[in-house]
């Protein structure tokens, strides 16, 4: 009897399943799909397609935010490092060094920032 209900539920999955995905047309070219897909990744005009160019620029800025935050946390943590020393002189030059990498991380972000856009805009 179990293996009777087990066949019928397996029988309506299936059933369900094949219902469920989408019938595609093997008779459509393949060859003219490929390409317009390509060209809508590699940014050319045609349909909802976004430019390779603002795209990219959508990730750089995406970076450049969690590069900045993650900038201030350290610059944060650097400070409470630097006020938590009680005057060793080791635990001040860790603190130091940690601002100082910090803000020059920052600084590398924002002129990586600009060569980025500044390559994107010349082509």
């Amino acid at each position: 009897m179990n293996k009777i209900k087990l066949a019928i539920i397996s029988f309506a999955a299936l059933v369900g399943v094949v219902a469920m995905v989408p019938a595609y047309d093997v008779s459509a070219d393949a060859k003219g799909q490929i390409q317009g897909g390509v060209t809508d990744v590699g940014g050319k005009e045609g349909g909802n397609a976004t430019p390779l160019a603002d795209r990219i620029k959508v990730v750089v800025n995406m970076l450049l935010f969690a590069i900045g935050a993650a900038a201030v946390i350290m610059i944060i943590i650097g400070g409470i490092r630097y006020v938590t020393s009680n005057g060793e002189s080791s635990g001040i030059s860790g603190a130091k060094n940690t601002i100082l990498y910090a803000v020059v991380g920052l600084i590398v972000a924002i002129l990586a920032y600009a060569i980025v856009n500044f390559v994107i805009d010349q082509f």
